[in-house]
């Protein structure tokens, strides 16, 4: 594709910025559109992957007919099968009548699938029959059904490492991706970042009817360099309380410091207070294992300083991390020996430490966060996930486990 008709697109589509890696996104969307082959998009979440569907839908032959877009990781587990293949009536309780379901509805169409690593291993064997051969079997029937659908996928997760755990298929895998788009990140953008945070300032401005602000060049500067891991979701929503908040409609790197959160370590907002770590974890039980590593050696090293304590040794002080129901992980340093003083026998130390291992199990304290998480947020569950760096459907998954709701 030339130029002119790559900002045609973007015109079109209302997509801001010019990066060289943005126009190949879309020359590759545009490409592909009049074929029927199945396309994987790949990128950072609020990168702005939910576009290049509705690219491809709108310039194929398919676009007098239906465009879903489903967002797999917002379907519980239990129903995801009847909303994607429907159900005829009598499969389950509340089964009242048959449903066609997304794949029967957009016949013809397209189906955007969102967050399609969030679908359980049984409804991805599902999926890949569709995509060999478009035939499907509603939940609770036994009749073989077909439907024509071009299927385009998006993920955030990097699929070849889901595959090596277990969690994605890879048969499934190599259907999905016959043609990958990768849609980069805004910290890949380059100058992008300053266009957008003019467009979102300029729609801020018309639309509460206020001067628009604008960046000096120290602040321009910053917001290059920043690593923004929300990506343009992140971009928009801090340039809108920029523009609501600020005093001054002309932006200095000093003033802008304060609406650029460093979120780059992988410790959970509840766990603010502890010492940060560097490490990335893949989910959140590998973070609660990490928790619960740390509180047991803290325990151990505790009951150690108590022990000295009862045989008139004087104690190793050393920082300790404790976990109170209210303030999360909070470091207490340097414990004294005045402070602990203990006539306790060895049993009733070995007590105390079965009945803190015990009182922290992992389910116990992954249920605490949960609930802290869904507390913060006023009970919804968006806000909850995104803290915990899980998906919906897990935390619905989660809440539903534990008896939360």
């Amino acid at each position: 594709m030339n130029v002119e008709e790559i900002q045609r697109m973007k015109q079109r589509f209302r997509i801001i910025g010019n990066s060289p890696e943005l126009n190949r996104a879309i020359d590759v969307a545009m490409q592909v559109a009049p074929t029927d082959l199945t396309v994987l998009i790949t990128g950072e979440s609020g990168s702005g992957k939910d576009v290049f569907p509705r690219i491809i839908h709108e310039n194929s032959l398919r676009k007098t007919k239906k465009y879903l877009a489903v967002n797999c990781g917002a379907i519980p587990e239990g129903t995801i099968d009847s909303e994607l293949f429907g159900h005829i009536k009598g499969a389950f309780t509340n089964a009242i009548s048959d449903r066609k379901g997304y794949f029967g509805e957009a016949d013809g169409g397209t189906i955007f699938l969102d967050e399609v690593a969030e679908l359980p291993l049984a409804t991805q064997a599902r999926l890949l029959r569709v995509l060999e051969s478009g035939e499907f079997i509603r939940v609770g029937s036994s009749t073989v059904e077909k439907t024509d659908v071009r299927i385009v996928a998006a993920t955030n997760v990097d699929l070849l490492k889901a595959i090596e755990q277990g969690r994605f298929r890879e048969d499934l895998f190599y259907r999905l991706s016959t043609i990958p788009i990768k849609v980069p990140s805004l910290r890949e953008r380059g100058a992008d970042v300053q266009l957008l945070f003019r467009k979102f300032a300029a729609d801020c401005a018309e639309k509460y009817r206020m001067p628009a602000v604008q960046l000096s060049e120290d602040a321009k500067q910053m917001l290059m360099t920043y690593h923004w891991p929300g990506n343009v979701r992140q971009l928009k929503n801090i340039t809108e309380q920029i523009s609501i908040m600020a005093t001054q409609r002309v932006i200095t790197a000093e003033m802008l410091q304060d609406y650029l959160p460093d979120r780059r370590t992988s410790m959970l907002p509840m766990l603010a207070g502890g010492q940060r770590q560097e490490n990335s974890f893949e989910n959140e039980r590998e973070i609660l294992y990490k928790v619960l590593f740390d509180l047991r050696r803290d325990v151990t090293d505790l009951k150690a300083q108590v022990s000295s304590l009862s045989q008139g040794q004087q104690p190793v002080q050393q920082p300790v991390s404790i976990i109170t129901p209210d303030e999360g992980l909070t470091t207490v340093q340097n414990i004294p020996s005045t402070s602990r003083k203990s006539t306790q026998p060895d049993d009733d130390i070995q007590d105390t430490e079965v009945y803190v291992e015990e009182t922290l199990s992992l389910d116990e304290v992954e249920k605490d966060m949960i609930k802290r998480a869904l507390a913060k947020h006023g009970g919804k569950r968006r806000g909850a996930a995104a803290d915990l760096n899980i998906s919906e459907r897990t935390l619905y998954r989660k809440i539903k486990e534990y008896n939360l709701e």
